[in-house]
């Protein structure tokens, strides 16, 4: 049986949700995913370690800019559950995951000038369009584009 201690240092899962502003089914998702941890009472209860409020930031925070949960999952694999997310961690991650949102802001932008672009020339051209047809194979002699595989 845990000590007092402990029990004041856990929190039931609507005071998790209330205190964070995470919904109690993505808390059970994160749990299902390894996120985050409980551990259950007698009557098979789950009581959350007062670090978790501080796990969920780092994993809200990082689902914000775009990270997808699987790079979470790798990050907070190395930090254990009782344990909550540092300030260096987070300095970490930042620079890991910012060559990649500078990647993705690239791409996007790649992608307006080139929407831009297109609704400008309005052709949707099968044979012409970058947009209909990245990669050139659509306007194949004799192969209606739709029917192409």
């Amino acid at each position: 049986m845990p000590d007092s201690d402990a029990i004041v240092a856990e929190l039931t899962i609507g005071e998790l949700s209330e205190r964070s502003g995470v919904p109690a089914s993505a808390l059970r998702f994160y749990e299902r995913k390894g996120l985050i941890a409980s551990r259950r009472t007698v009557g098979n209860q789950r009581r959350y370690h007062r670090s978790t409020l501080r796990r969920l930031a780092f994993i809200r925070a990082s689902q914000r800019v775009g990270i997808p949960l699987s790079v979470i999952e790798g990050v907070l694999e190395y930090v254990p559950h009782h344990v909550s997310p540092t300030r260096e961690l987070w300095l970490k991650a930042s620079e890991c995951w910012g060559e990649a949102i500078n990647t993705r802001i690239t791409t996007l932008e790649r992608m307006r000038d080139q929407f831009a672009e297109c609704v400008g020339c309005g052709c949707l051209s099968f044979d012409q369009c970058q947009l209909v047809n990245r990669d050139g194979r659509l306007a194949g002699p004799g192969v209606p584009p739709l029917l192409d595989p």
